[in-house]
């Protein structure tokens, strides 16, 4: 039976990445194991990530490539496919880039920088390996006591803490000539870039002023391999990647156009010479990318488009509480391109993919059942599922009405009859997804004795764009509807659920919603509110997206005084007098996305007004806290989640 520390027992694979001839694929594999174990600590555990590279071929399992008790990740296949780049915490330094022969042999260290490397990338022709990083840059202000002079709109960002006064540099290593260099010293933030297909320079995404990066308005430059960056764009919108079209002319980005604000889905457009923009994705009312929440994604999830011809780009969509891969076809003078299925389940979620032109894919798949399993070609080369320390259990389908049409979503039983405590629990973004991803934590609720209730509100992405727009500027409103309305549907259709004994909970968005249930509503009998938003107008401030979040998601800013009294009515900090459910806050004190700040404030008005209430504060943590913190973190997260739930909800049956 999966208990909190059960979750030390699970390897999480990551980053597959397909050879170029498409016959193997390369991957992380992260463990959980002792930080030093030739020299445990007495007093208490340690428990670490530890990850490697593992290696399998077509047709084989998959098999250890890099050993060591350091961190190994970021495979990278050479365009011949006889070496593999990576990234290895070595010497005492982390995040160094390493190359290695497929064939076998020692590693090379091919860096000696202070700070790591990231978004390794091999040049076409095999010549260069490129990378963004900070080198040597020392910021040793607060060991000195100087003051931080602050002078950008963007200074802090979540799982970064302070951001450093210059951006991390594109630099390229000359394989050839053994020679490392910087290539590029952006004046903004490199967020994502790629190789032409010519090896003569790259494409990369960045802004044109630190104001503009701050209201997510990037554009696409190109780099030469000698001379300056150029302007390419005029998007003034989100851009979160960039695929160059075989032609070297033209390219592809996945980004929102201009005047399009958060709860817009993200698309696939084409831009050339001529000025023109084209839709690749057009008539597919699903975003790019995969926003299926889950807890077992420890790592990078590549999902970069590819293109498979000079006419066909394959992506991922997230598509209800699904997310497959989908053919974006271009016919020739179209203004519009047309989308087909090409690996899509509906009750299954592809997290990660890499792709090769002719074909052959890597990929990460799951249900809510199945752990994430590696797949190479559509072959499974890893077999977690069957590792897994418990039986996991599979959920049922609850369909819920809306003004728009039926929702979805899910339950979760534990074993037995009941009667049983019945926890509503709430995705964040709120423009995610929750789905057939595998979640440990609600596996462990529900052999611990509760039925665990989620689901997709207007809001959630996946079900059309009408479905994301529904609460724009209007938080707390048909979303506490759905919410309510899919937990009654849930409570009288399964006779096993008590609703005498019920929890509320859910994180970021989700633990908005939570404040705001518990301040409308008494009928729950414990809440959990988890790395929450209670004061919208503080948070627009204190986040690290606080400048342009509220404008997108509910056309309202701080900034001007008529719309304060309007984040001042859905902030649930207003309404916090007629809050009776005793709550554990659980906050990590580097979020930086939903401030600390924002759980202190929970935490003084409900001490003041005598609510029951605990606050568990974890150092050292942002807001990916329940999904890839330390280990020993999580575990304790999760241990305080059961401890609260059994307090207010009571004992619960054997769940065997």
């Amino acid at each position: 039976m999966p208990t909190p520390h059960s979750l030390l027992a699970l390897a999480f694979p990551s980053d597959p990445r397909l050879s170029p001839d498409g016959r193997r694929v390369a991957f992380v594999l992260s463990r959980i194991e002792e930080e030093d174990v030739r020299a445990p600590d007495e007093q208490f555990a340690r428990p670490r990530y530890k990850s490697h590279i593992w290696v399998a071929e077509h047709g084989q399992m998959a098999r250890p490539f890099t050993a060591g008790e350091g961190r190994d990740s970021a495979p990278r296949w050479s365009p011949d496919g006889t070496q593999l780049a990576f990234v290895r915490d070595s010497g005492g330094f982390r995040g160094q880039l390493h190359l290695l022969p497929v064939s076998g042999g020692e590693a090379r260290r091919l860096t000696h920088l202070q700070h790591p490397v990231q978004d390794v990338q091999w040049s076409p022709d095999g010549r260069y390996l490129s990378f963004l990083s900070s080198g040597d840059d020392q910021d040793r202000r607060d060991e000195r006591g100087e003051p931080r002079v602050i002078t950008t709109p963007r200074y802090r960002f979540n799982g970064q803490d302070w951001l450093p006064e210059r951006p991390a540099r594109l630099w390229r290593y000359d394989v050839l000539e053994d020679h490392l260099d910087e290539w590029h010293v952006p004046a903004v933030a490199v967020t994502a870039y790629a190789w032409r297909p010519d090896s003569s320079g790259v494409l990369f995404v960045s802004a044109v002023t630190d104001l503009n990066a701050a209201h997510w308005e990037q554009e696409v430059f190109g780099l030469p391999l000698q001379g300056a960056p150029t302007q390419l764009t005029r998007w003034n919108s989100a851009i979160t990647a960039v695929v160059p079209h075989p032609d070297g002319e033209r390219f592809a980005v996945v980004g929102r156009p201009e005047g399009q604000g958060n709860t817009e889905h993200t698309h696939v457009y084409v831009l050339g010479a001529d000025d023109r923009v084209i839709r690749l994705d057009g008539g597919h009312d699903h975003p790019v990318g995969n926003a299926v929440g889950g807890d077992c994604h420890v790592g990078a999830m590549p999902n970069r488009p590819v293109w498979l011809d000079d006419r066909t780009l394959l992506f991922s969509s997230t598509v209800r509480g699904s997310c497959g891969l989908f053919l974006a076809s271009l016919a020739p003078d179209s203004a519009e391109g047309t989308v087909t299925a090409h690996d899509h389940r509906p009750d299954g979620v592809i997290a990660a993919f890499t792709a090769v032109p002719g074909g052959g894919v890597a990929l990460l798949r799951e249900q809510a059942h199945v752990f994430p399993e590696v797949e190479l070609n559509g072959v499974p080369v890893t077999d977690l599922n069957a590792r897994l320390p418990f039986a996991a259990r599979r959920p049922l389908p609850v369909t819920f009405s809306t003004p728009l049409g039926d929702g979805e979503g899910w339950v979760l039983l534990p074993d037995g009859d009941g009667p049983v405590p019945a926890v509503l629990t709430i995705h964040g973004g709120p423009h995610t997804d929750y789905g057939h991803a595998f979640t440990h934590e609600f596996q462990l609720l529900a052999a611990q004795g509760y039925g665990v209730c989620y689901s997709n509100p207007r809001g959630s992405i996946g079900y059309g764009q009408a479905w994301v727009d529904a609460i724009h500027g209007r938080w707390g409103s048909v979303d506490i509807d759905d919410l309510l309305g899919f937990f009654d549907t849930c409570l009288a259709q399964h006779a096993a659920l008590d609703p005498a004994r019920t929890a509320v909970m859910g994180g970021s968005y989700g633990g908005f919603m939570t404040n705001w249930i518990t301040a409308h509503t008494p009928r729950f009998q414990a809440a959990i509110t988890d790395r929450s938003i209670c004061n919208l107008i503080s948070f627009a401030g204190t986040s690290d997206i606080g400048l342009r979040f509220w404008e997108d998601e509910l056309g309202l800013s701080v900034t001007r005084r008529a719309d304060t009294a309007a984040l001042w009515d859905m902030s649930p900090l207003q309404y916090v007098e007629n809050v009776r459910t005793p709550t554990l806050i659980v906050h990590s004190a580097l979020d930086h996305r939903c401030p600390v700040e924002q759980a202190e404030q929970w935490y003084a008005a409900l001490t003041q007004l005598g609510v029951p209430t605990r606050f568990v504060r974890f150092p050292g943590e942002d807001h990916e806290l329940s999904r890839s913190g330390r280990p020993d973190r999580r575990v304790r997260r999760l241990q305080e989640t059961l401890e609260w739930l059994g307090r207010w909800l009571g004992p619960v049956p054997d769940a065997g």
